[in-house]
């Protein structure tokens, strides 16, 4: 998302002295992406943000596949998975391939006792229930129902949560997330097409500057481990900053679809994009306009990528026996399409109050245990009649 932005103060100009009260010299940091071609920030610490006083142990968090090879149709049923007081360990991957990896979170606690920094992936949250703020190193963001968060690999940061009550669809992504391209002109600015635009994003706020030396206990995902460090000066020491690598929310709420005369396909509904896959919003909206439209979606051989829809709230029009954060998985190469007398049943009516996220990848995704635990079991043959 190529926007600049800037909290609290910095020197005129880039790599030059800039000087404290007491006449000695903030630290300056490159916050960059894709070695010194991708989008960055330049960060000022009050002190070095390399000071490790102790690399502790290393725990293995890498996801295990239960199921490498799925041939099935799929349907989990989300909200059984447990919460757990701990964000980390709250956090359990169902799916997953080389690419990206789509988990589940209940947290009932805040982190307040150390900080986060995935250097593995780009991290995009949903959240379905709760409220609260992602603190980070570059500022603030406070989030609610329906909002996406998107957390730039090796960004440092807490969540503070408002409740014990927290449901987080969670998607890490190997390669950078983006708005998608098609959606932006050659300056990368927002097209009036766009079911979105800048105003909508919600940036860093609040600032926070923190003098303090000490014993400040670092999680770092790498390489699919957890290390534990210990830096002596407190992360969030940073007194300004400016560039275009940073979080930013946007609310499921804000995006406005793209309707027509008949059915349209996915891509119109497409938010976020990589690479290697793609993350959709299905929101409520009008349907289809011609007097003959059938609003439910065709049958559809994905013969290229593994549909994950993970359904948020609303009536979904072309499913059955759906409930919230139940997630249904479609692998690449099997049709899917709605489910019998709900073809037939959507024709004539006028809109749909569905909500959803739609993840598609271009990779077959694996399975883990956690998954085969909450999978209803029976879902691929729910389309005999």
């Amino acid at each position: 998302m190529p926007l600049y932005h800037k909290l609290g103060n910095i020197p005129h100009k880039r790599h030059t002295t800039f000087k404290k009260k007491d006449g000695t010299l903030h630290y300056e940091q490159l916050f960059g992406t894709i070695g010194f071609d991708g989008v960055s920030s330049l960060m000022y610490h009050l002190h070095r943000p390399t000071m490790v006083k102790e690399v502790g142990k290393t725990v293995d968090v890498s996801p295990k596949a239960a199921v490498v090879h799925n041939i099935k149709s799929r349907l989990l049923k989300g909200f059984e998975v447990r919460p757990e007081d701990d964000f980390l360990e709250s956090r359990k991957t169902v799916l997953f391939n080389g690419d990206v990896h789509v988990g589940l979170a209940a947290p009932r606690k805040s982190m307040t006792d150390y900080f986060y920094k995935n250097a593995d992936a780009d991290e995009l949250l949903f959240v379905h229930k709760g409220t609260g703020t992602l603190k980070t190193i570059l500022g603030e963001i406070p989030f609610e129902y329906g909002d996406y968060i998107l957390i730039p690999r090796g960004m440092i940061y807490q969540i503070e949560f408002d409740t014990e009550e927290n449901r987080l669809l969670v998607t890490e992504s190997y390669h950078p997330i983006y708005t998608p391209k098609r959606y932006r002109n050659w300056f990368g600015q927002h097209l009036e097409h766009s079911p979105f635009c800048e105003r909508d994003f919600k940036l860093p706020q609040n600032l926070q500057t923190h003098d303090a030396m000490g014993e400040f206990v670092m999680k770092v995902k790498k390489q699919g481990q957890l290390h534990h460090m210990v830096y002596a000066s407190h992360p969030f020491d940073v007194v300004g900053w400016d560039g275009y690598n940073y979080p930013y929310a946007f609310s499921i709420h804000d995006f406005e679809p793209i309707t027509g005369r008949v059915h349209q396909p996915p891509p119109v509904h497409q938010t976020f994009e990589t690479s290697t896959f793609v993350v959709c919003s299905f929101c409520p909206r009008l349907y289809d306009y011609h007097p003959e439209a059938i609003p439910a979606p065709y049958n559809h051989s994905n013969i290229d990528s593994d549909e994950v829809l993970y359904y948020v709230d609303g009536d979904f029009m072309s499913r059955k026996s759906i409930d919230q954060g139940y997630i249904s998985l479609h692998p690449a190469g099997i049709p899917h399409g709605p489910h019998p007398g709900t073809y037939e049943a959507s024709i004539g009516k006028s809109k749909t109050e569905e909500l959803a996220v739609m993840i598609d990848t271009f990779k077959p995704l694996q399975l883990t245990q956690t998954a085969l635990d909450i999978d209803d079991g029976t879902y691929y043959q729910s389309w005999l009649e």
